[in-house]
């Protein structure tokens, strides 16, 4: 009988209250981006968020124009590898190119187009860059082949409660070896469910700092009252 592996833990006092990734996610295979094995991915722009998670990368993609400012504030505060929003939709064309050369240069470990993002727009940014090309894919509908084909190295599946359906049709046609990051929704069980159907790695979406204060402020009125 194979005897489990023990792994010892050190923890901090101080640094009780971090966001600790679901377990589960550890079953994923994970992808190997730059020497680094990348198999969590936390999706946040909350530096406080970052600087007090074990996720192993951060997936720094957010709903406005994407700033150098802030990519850059992200990058030199994370401890793990971050992962760039570069736009792909509202932000396209070479503005988009010339962002994704800006996060290679201050240190970006790849970078995210929208889902929006043309194939022309994946190919001259893959042509450019150095670092991986992250296409989203939003719909079971999408042109991922054609993504494929322009130079996206790695796909970002988003597709709601049809992720699982998706990341099936993409590794069913892709085949094992091309690496698939999925969200992963709320619960274990949706985890692993996304990990069967094939994602390499698993985006996690934290609770927010006012959430989690919120518990903490709960907790210290609790106390008080005592």
């Amino acid at each position: 009988m194979k005897k489990e592996k023990f792994i010892p833990e050190v923890k901090s006092t101080l640094r009780s209250r971090s966001i600790e990734i679901p377990k589960s996610i550890y079953k994923a295979s994970g992808i190997t981006i730059l020497g680094k094995r990348i198999k969590s991915l936390l999706f946040t722009t909350d530096i406080a968020i970052i600087k007090n998670s074990n996720a192993s990368s951060i997936m720094a993609v957010y709903p406005f124009t994407p700033q150098l400012s802030i990519t850059q504030a992200i990058i030199e505060n994370s401890p793990v590898p971050v992962f760039a929003g570069v736009g792909g939709g509202l932000t396209t064309g070479q503005r988009s190119i010339s962002i994704a050369i800006q996060a290679e240069l201050i240190g970006a470990y790849g970078v995210v187009v929208n889902a929006p993002a043309t194939n022309e727009v994946i190919k001259e940014m893959s042509d450019i860059v150095d670092i991986p090309v992250i296409a989203t894919v939003a719909s079971i509908h999408d042109d991922f082949i054609g993504k494929k084909e322009a130079g996206a190295k790695i796909f970002n599946v988003s597709a709601g409660s049809n992720t699982y359906k998706v990341v099936e049709k993409l590794r069913s046609e892709l085949g094992y070896k091309f690496p698939i990051i999925a969200t992963g929704g709320p619960t274990d069980e949706t985890i692993l469910q996304t990990i069967e159907a094939g994602a390499n790695a698993i985006t996690y979406t934290p609770p927010t700092s006012a959430e989690i204060f919120a518990g903490v402020m709960q907790k210290y009125r609790v106390d008080k009252k005592q």
